[in-house]
This record gives C-alpha cells, structure tokens and sequence, in this order.
C-alpha cells in the first residue's frame, strides 16, 4: 500500500490512531476504565456572585463563604499508592491517569505494579501496552497486546491497538489483517473500522476512508472515533469534491 502525504495536512484528527488510538505508536487514552460505568465528569463553572447590599456585606464579614475545595484525583491516588501498593485498583486508576496526562513511564511503573497482582486482567496489559507505545517502545506494547488477546481472544481494543502499533512501524499487512479480521468476526467493531479508515486516508484512498468512517458513525454515533469520524468526513468529502 503506498502511502500518501497530503492527508495528514488537510486533516487534524484530534483521535487520530497514528497519535492516540488505533493506527498509532502511542494510543490514547481514553484510556479503559477499571469498569465500565466508571466516568469523569467536570465541576460546573460557579456562577456569578451578585453585587452585595449594605446588609449582605455585613453578614458575609460576620460568616465568610466556605471556599470549595478542588480534589486532585491524581494527587489523593499518588498519595494512596504510596501508603499502600498492594491495593490493585488504585494501580490501575493511577496509570490510567498518568497516560492521560501524558506521564508513559510512569503509568508503566505502576501499571507493571498492578499486572503483578492481577496478571488476568486484559485492560491492564491494554494500557500497559498504550503506555509502551507511548513510550517509543512498539515491540514490548505489542507483547502487552498480544498477552491481553490471549485472556480474551477478540477483544476489540486490543485488536485495534495491536493493529495500530503495527501500522506505526512499517507492517501495514498484518495490520490490515487484523483490521479486516476483527470485522469478519465481530461486525459492530466501530474501532476496526475507524482504523481501517485512518489506514485508507493515509494510503490516499479516500473515498473508502470516508465509507470506513460513515461505518463508525452508524455503529457507535456517541463514541469519541464518531466525533473524530465526522469532522475528518467533512473535511475529505469537500477535499475528494474539489479534486
């Protein structure tokens, strides 16, 4: 597959695979949640303090506003893991946290730390791998990947992250292979798709890129691949129309 040059500067992919995700040496995190319902969700801005009457002044003197306190997830986590290392899932939230915040080495530590303990546990090797990969070093992320597949064969992020580690490095067959393989097996693979899409692209294939992604956006339209989906198929449909 020959691959183009012209993509990459027409499209910024906020989730590009190639950066974050499924076509990339360092995958994203959106990292995977220690379960599935885990979610972060943000303070709501506080709202405007209304000019204080004479009277409001007085009382605000005599019993001052309590100031709300801002939690620092990572900071209680960090300090949790070093009173206790054993507990595996403040391991396993700290490294996810560290990858967020873009601290591979880190998260590789400690989620080397918590495989220890739960040596079954496929979304540790993910990560361990995401981390790996984030840290320049693709064969050992793949070995994590690999690792992971072999807990649970089919597992979609893996398969997508193992593939992106591949395509990173120059292997586009096998990458494709598995692309192609995790559709035939589980057709609702959204991130199968994506990356195939990403794949395409990047080949200046764009017609099937654009197909690939409007997969995605029929499978999973609230997904963070969807968001990327849409805005890379709006951006390609008017580059392919203009050609």
């Amino acid at each position: 597959m020959k691959r183009g040059t012209s993509f990459l500067t027409l499209l910024s992919l906020t989730v590009m695979l190639a950066a974050k995700s499924s076509v990339a040496a360092t995958p994203a995190v959106v990292a995977i949640p220690a379960s599935d319902s885990a979610t972060t969700t943000k303070p709501a801005a506080p709202a405007a303090k209304p000019s204080a009457t004479p009277s409001d002044q007085q009382r605000f003197k005599a019993a001052p506003p309590k100031i709300p306190t801002v939690t620092d997830s990572l900071g209680l986590l960090e300090r949790a893991v070093a009173k206790d290392s054993s507990k595996f899932d403040n391991l396993y939230r700290l490294g996810v946290l560290y990858l967020d915040r873009d601290r591979p080495q880190d998260a590789i530590k400690v989620l080397t730390k918590a495989n220890k303990l739960k040596p079954q546990h496929h979304r540790t090797l993910v990560n361990l791998g995401a981390a790996y990969d984030a840290a320049g070093v693709p064969s050992d992320a793949q070995t994590q990947y690999r690792k992971a597949l072999e807990i649970q064969p089919g597992d979609s992020v893996a398969t997508c992250r193992l593939a992106s580690s591949l395509y990173a490095q120059g292997n586009y067959t096998d990458a494709l292979k598995l692309l192609r393989d995790a559709i035939a097996q589980q057709s609702g693979s959204y991130c199968a798709y994506f990356t195939l899409g990403v794949a395409f692209a990047d080949a200046g294939i764009y017609r099937d890129a654009i197909r690939m992604w409007k997969k995605v956006v029929e499978l999973a339209p609230q997904s963070a691949e969807a968001v990327s989906a849409k805005e890379s198929i709006d951006v390609l449909e008017k580059y392919v129309k203009d050609k």
